[in-house]
């Protein structure tokens, strides 16, 4: 699975993606509103395999979004099941999730990142409904889901903060 815009291409991750896997989601500037905690490389491989394990699972995933002009992985952009216990109106549709290198904010390339896989999804069989959560502080991405179609559904409990869900419906 491949998708290519202008400026990216979005595939499933491989593990060759750890190392800048790694780099992202220890930036703290990148993971402020997701952890408050930096991983350990356990628990980057894991996550890492989590991701590749989900195309295998449920023919869905976060794909590595790679910027096509340098080869470089600035992200991951893509849907889950991540089994949060946010109530079964959440876990009853595949969650979006995006999150990208701190030199790849404010250049458009989560929204694009975003638009393609979302009109990847809205192809498939399994497509229709997605959910996600956002920091209620985050508002990059509040305004980002607000352009992608997602509607408030209201605030929950995750870990211990509190979080805005987000439900997207097809459009027709």
């Amino acid at each position: 699975m491949r998708i290519e815009t202008e400026r990216l291409l979005l595939r499933p991750h491989a593990i060759e993606d750890f190392d800048a896997l790694r780099a992202m989601i220890r930036d703290p500037e990148v993971m402020r509103y997701i952890t408050s905690s930096l991983p350990s490389d356990e628990d980057i491989w894991n996550r890492l395999l989590r991701y590749i394990g989900h195309w295998t699972a449920f023919g869905f995933g976060i794909f590595a979004v790679i910027e096509r002009e340098t080869g470089r992985c600035i992200g991951g952009a893509g849907f889950a099941d991540f089994r949060r216990g946010l109530g079964d109106a959440f876990a009853a549709s595949p969650e979006g999730a995006w999150v990208f290198v701190r030199d790849a904010h404010g250049r458009g390339i989560a929204l694009e990142a975003t638009q393609a896989m979302h009109t990847w999804f809205d192809a498939q069989p399994f497509g229709g409904r997605s959910v996600c959560i956002i920091d209620p502080d985050n508002a990059p991405s509040r305004r980002l889901a607000a352009r992608l179609g997602y509607v408030e559904t209201g605030p929950a409990v995750y870990g211990d903060s509190t979080t805005l869900m987000f439900e997207r419906v097809r459009p027709e």
